[in-house]
């Protein structure tokens, strides 16, 4: 890697006196870097945005929330086989009780950006593991003129769809709720070892 930013021109080779080299930006790789974030903010602020919103209304729902988690689940394979797979959902909530089967547990992909959404529903493992979590939604922003990105139809009809009209979540379609006796045990210790997004508010009437 350092190489190849060497050849591009964007790190230079400097010399200590005391006959150490260290590597540098030059003006050219300042530049670069500039740019580069520039386009990461313009990708992802629409995005982080939305995930925090939905996060805040987990919790508002009297669930508890996290976001950026890795969780296992187990899939089936190509050979019918059960497998592990990482699941990394944008919004993971379960409701605030401690009794187990009641946790309900729900995954939110947010997307804002319809290349993202064709490319992620070509992703069946994805999804995949995603069910096995707990309940599927797929939370839609809007293109450039304020339009969804998709509509409800494009979606697996065994997820949810949450579509974003103006300042609200609009409801599109109530996500399948599957059968479940509790989480996994790595789950819950995933859930343990991590931070709850928003602070637990009061349960509130009603949900999405």
């Amino acid at each position: 890697m350092e190489l190849e930013l060497l050849a591009a021109g964007l790190l230079t080779r400097v010399r200590a006196d005391s006959g150490y080299e260290t590597l540098r930006l030059t003006d050219t790789g300042i530049a670069f870097v500039a740019r580069f974030r520039e386009q990461h903010r313009a990708n992802f602020g629409p995005h982080e945005a939305l995930v925090a919103r939905v996060a805040l209304e987990m919790a508002r729902a009297g669930r508890i929330a996290w976001r950026g988690l890795r969780l296992r689940a187990q899939v089936p394979g190509e050979d019918g086989q059960q497998r592990w797979a990482v699941a990394k959902p944008d919004v993971f909530s379960i409701r605030h009780t401690t009794v187990p089967t009641y946790v309900e547990p729900v995954v939110h992909e947010i997307k804002v950006r319809r290349a993202d959404l064709l490319g992620d529903l070509k992703r069946p493992a994805k999804r995949a593991a995603y069910l096995a979590l707990g309940e599927c939604w797929y939370v839609l922003g809007t293109d450039a003129r304020g339009r969804p990105i998709g509509e409800p139809e494009e979606i697996p009809a065994e997820c949810g769809v949450l579509l974003l009209r103006g300042e609200r979540l609009e409801l599109a379609r109530a996500a399948h709720r599957p059968a479940r006796e509790a989480l996994p045990f790595d789950v819950w210790m995933a859930l343990a070892k991590a931070t709850p997004a928003v602070p637990v508010e009061e349960p509130a009437q009603g949900r999405f």
